[in-house]
């Protein structure tokens, strides 16, 4: 794998980062009223699905990539963890990754290619303005405080994923953009991972520094480096709940790695317990941290 780009921390003051480490802040406002029971197609195999979704992947493959690649000014490495491992991956994978940009996932959709990925989403923006556009790019929503309905979406991503798909997991439970530290993972790549009995694909977004133009003219923050990890195994010699608390601590690890931080001197532990968060700059002062 090509050597990671030198450290740049954006060190972001304009986000309202809440306490908890795996909450959001986003304020989504419309609620078009979707009903996330039992009885809904979290994975829509229909053929109105699927035709939907074919012309979205056609938009993004024409249209949408080259403008997601310009405005991040992404870079990809490590595709050949992708190319190596296409035949293990054929039959179904799991992929986590830190969440850092409203337009994140379409850069883990370029860089998979030619895989299909699904995400699993959170069930206010499924009901909010990007709803539809979420569904046609694979979004499952994560539906709340309905024990039935959640039974019947694990239902379904085991059925996706032992099926030869693809569900990513943004393990850290929420979007922060452009923040450094990998925050605590919670548990949801993992469990699918070991309860489908398939590879769990680390993905680490790090940073660079903009140029002067895109500074200066498009005041961008930072530039966008994807880094794809090796796939991790689950340890089959250890018993369910430790396997997937392992393969949490193992892949919070690669995460670290690929995002360029060492993990023993990362911020936060691996494992989310109601992790608070960390102010190691003034987040109403100056992004030097001075």
């Amino acid at each position: 794998m090509k050597k990671l780009p030198a450290d740049f921390d954006p060190k972001p003051t304009k986000y309202p980062f809440p306490e908890d480490t795996g909450s959001h802040y986003l304020v989504v406002k419309k609620n078009n009223g979707t009903v996330l029971d039992k009885n809904y197609p979290y994975v829509d195999e229909s053929g109105a699905g699927k035709l939907k979704r074919g012309l979205a992947r056609l938009a993004l493959d024409v249209f949408a990539f080259l403008v997601m690649r310009v405005r991040l000014g992404l870079r990809v490495l490590g595709r050949e963890n992708i190319k190596k491992n296409r035949e293990l991956l054929k039959g179904g994978a799991v992929s986590c990754a830190n969440h850092v940009h409203l337009w994140d996932y379409m850069a883990i959709m370029y860089a998979v290619r030619p895989f299909r990925t699904n995400i699993l989403a959170w069930a206010k923006n499924i009901r909010g303005e990007n709803g539809t556009l979420i569904r046609l790019v694979g979004g499952v929503p994560v539906p709340e405080g309905d024990v039935r309905a959640s039974i019947a979406m694990i239902s379904a991503v085991k059925k996706l994923v032992t099926g030869g798909g693809w569900i990513h997991v943004y393990a850290e439970g929420s979007m922060w953009e452009y923040y450094r530290p990998i925050r605590p993972f919670k548990s949801g790549a993992a469990y699918f991972a070991v309860k489908c009995g398939r590879p769990l694909v680390p993905l680490g977004f790090s940073y660079r520094k903009p140029g002067w133009i895109r500074r200066r003219i498009f005041r961008q923050t930072a530039l966008f480096t994807l880094n794809i990890g090796e796939p991790l195994f689950p340890d089959e010699t250890l018993p369910e709940n430790k396997r997937i608390e392992d393969l949490i601590v193992r892949s919070h690890d690669a995460v670290c790695r690929l995002a360029g931080i060492d993990p023993a001197e990362n911020l936060y532990p691996p494992v989310y317990d109601g992790s608070k968060r960390v102010d190691y700059y003034p987040l109403g002062g100056d992004p030097s941290g001075k």
